[in-house]
């Protein structure tokens, strides 16, 4: 299981480790954030939604790839914020399923 305060201390000592705290700012995680996103992205472009659910597995382990580089700029972005991510998702998912509650039985068949 994936433990978010140790991965947050792991990636504050590897910035440390290279001195990119000044760098490592709110703003500045954010805008790399997005440009890794737009990595993720790329590797669907141009893809029909039956090959975006068939990638091979050099494709996979690339796109496992950016997903993580998606992920710890998060934590890092949350964790110079201070934002509990457990806590934030919780309440998301709270907040997600009182707008969103289920359809009824039979609904949409």
């Amino acid at each position: 299981m994936m433990n978010i305060a140790d991965l947050q201390a792991r990636l504050r000592t590897f910035a440390a480790e290279r001195r990119w705290e000044p760098y490592q700012t709110p703003k500045n995680l954010a805008m790399a954030m997005v440009v890794e996103a737009a990595e993720l992205v790329e590797i669907f472009q141009w893809k029909t939604a039956e090959e975006s659910q068939a990638l091979d597995e050099v494709t996979r382990v690339h796109l496992g790839e950016e997903i993580a580089d998606v992920m710890l700029y998060l934590l890092q972005i949350a964790d110079h914020c201070q934002v509990d991510m457990a806590a934030a998702v919780e309440r998301k998912l709270a907040l997600n399923a009182k707008k969103y509650p289920p359809l009824a039985s039979g609904a949409g068949d």
